[in-house]
């Protein structure tokens, strides 16, 4: 239970992180508050065990086309669809371009803080 309480709250705070620095280069990507960023990684968490997986089966041969590259976009989709079920919440993406961006600055982002989570376990 604290792994996942743990992980959570990374992630909710790896979503703040993400939209503050997406933020300095204007690219559409908001999250208003640290409530706002637990329920959308809510969201995130149940869009990504839900229809990620449907995506990637669907996706696996263009993905093998272009070297995995294309995980990128359905990252960026995924991320996006978790905004459109939580705009009254906050957490808002203005468009593919700011998802895909946002979709790389968060794993990179989230990793670390996973990292850094993981030591401290």
């Amino acid at each position: 239970m604290r792994h996942f309480v743990l992980t959570w709250l990374g992630t909710a705070v790896a979503l703040l992180i993400t939209a503050n620095i997406l933020q300095i280069i204007n690219i559409g990507f908001q999250v208003n508050n640290l409530g706002t960023a637990l329920i959308a990684a809510v969201v995130i968490g149940i869009v990504n065990a839900i229809i990620r997986p449907i995506l990637k089966i669907l996706a696996f041969p263009i993905t093998l086309l272009t070297f995995g590259l294309f995980t990128f976009v359905i990252n960026g989709f995924t991320l996006w669809l978790a905004s459109l079920l939580t705009p009254s919440y906050g957490f808002k993406i203005d468009g593919p371009l700011a998802a895909l961006l946002g979709s790389i600055v968060l794993s990179i982002v989230s990793s670390t803080i996973n990292y850094f989570l993981r030591a401290a376990d």
